[in-house]
C-alpha cells in the first residue's frame, strides 16, 4: 500500500534589493512476539511454565538463522535477509541466556519463568515478517518481529541572497532516510503564493512577487515537481542517509518591488 506523508519543509528566502531432570520436569512456554521493529531499541518477551519435582536447568540454544550464536541470535525474513536479536535471563537484559554450563537457567521445583529479548537498534533491513525458533533440552518456542516501510526526510533552507535583476541560483539538500529495499519518489509543492504552480513558483513581498523555479539538475532544465507527469525524483532506501539536491534559480530582468521575498515548499515522500 502506498502511503504520502508531508514530511518536511524547505523554506526559500531572497533579498530584493535443565536437561539431566528431565525425566521428572516439564517447560510450556508461549511465542516471543516483539512487534514491529522501526529501527529503535525493542524489547520482547516469553513465559514460561517449569513443573517439576527436583532441580532443573534450561538451556537455550542458537536458533535457526544462519550464522546465529548463543550470544547474537537471528532472526530471518524476506529473501533470506536477518534480524539480530538477544535473549537474556534477567528483566535489565544483561545476562545471555545460553546453551552451555553456566550460561543456561538453573532452579529447583515448579516455577515460573520469563524470556528476555531485545533487539538492538539501528538495524536496516528488508520490510517484512522475521522469525525464529529457539529450543531448550524439552520444548521449543518461535521468536517474530515486523518490519514495516517507513521513510524520513529533513530539508535546508535555500538562500539566494540579493537579487540584482541578473540570474541567481542556489540549493538545498533534501535527505532521506528510508528502510532497506523501499522504493520512495519525492515531490516538492507548488509553494505558497496565489497563483503559483510547480512549474512557475513564486515568493512574496507582501502583494509583490518575484518568480523563480526549482530543478531536480545543476543546469536548471529539469523541473522539479509534485507528481509524476511533472518530474517528481525517485529511489530507492538502503537504511542510510540519501541526499538530494534542490537547484533553485531566479530569472533575470525581473523588476519588483525591493524588500525581503520568502515562499515555503512542502517535500512530498510518497513509499
Amino acid at each position: 500500500m502506498m502511503q504520502r506523508l508531508v514530511l518536511a519543509v524547505l523554506f526559500l528566502l531572497a533579498f530584493g534589493a535443565g536437561p539431566a531432570a528431565a525425566q521428572t520436569c516439564t517447560l510450556t512456554d508461549t511465542s516471543m512476539n516483539f512487534g514491529t521493529y522501526t529501527g529503535a531499541l525493542l524489547n520482547g518477551t516469553s513465559n514460561g511454565t517449569v513443573t517439576c519435582s527436583s532441580s532443573w536447568d534450561i538451556p537455550l540454544n542458537a536458533g535457526t538463522g544462519a550464522g546465529a550464536t548463543e550470544t547474537i541470535r537471528k532472526m530471518t525474513g524476506p529473501g533470506g535477509a536477518e534480524l539480530s536479536y538477544q535473549v537474556f535471563q534477567d528483566a535489565a537484559r544483561t545476562i545471555n541466556w545460553g546453551n552451555t554450563a553456566g550460561t543456561d537457567l538453573n532452579g529447583t521445583g515448579n516455577a515460573n519463568i520469563t524470556f528476555y529479548g531485545q533487539i538492538t537498534a539501528g538495524q536496516s533491513v528488508v520490510p517484512g515478517t522475521y522469525t525464529d525458533t529457539l529450543s531448550t533440552a524439552t520444548t521449543n518456542f518461535s521468536v517474530t518481529a515486523t518490519v514495516l516501510k517507513d521513510c524520513g526526510v529533513t530539508a535546508t533552507n535555500m538562500a539566494f541572497g540579493t537579487y540584482t535583476r541578473t540570474v541567481a541560483t542556489s540549493t538545498s539538500t533534501i535527505t532521506v532516510t528510508c528502510t532497506n529495499t523501499t522504493t520512495y519518489t519525492v515531490g516538492l509543492s507548488a509553494g505558497l503564493a496565489t497563483g503559483a504552480t510547480v512549474t512557475a513558483r513564486k515568493m512574496q513581498n507582501g502583494a509583490a512577487l518575484l518568480n523563480y523555479g526549482l530543478f531536480s539538475n545543476a543546469t536548471w532544465t529539469t523541473n522539479w515537481g509534485n507528481t509524476s507527469a511533472t518530474n517528481w525524483v525517485s529511489g530507492t532506501g538502503n537504511g542510510a542517509a540519501q541526499p538530494l539536491t534542490v537547484y533553485g534559480q531566479i530569472p533575470a530582468g525581473q523588476y519588483v518591488t525591493p524588500g525581503s521575498y520568502t515562499d515555503t515548499i512542502t517535500v512530498n515522500v510518497t513509499y
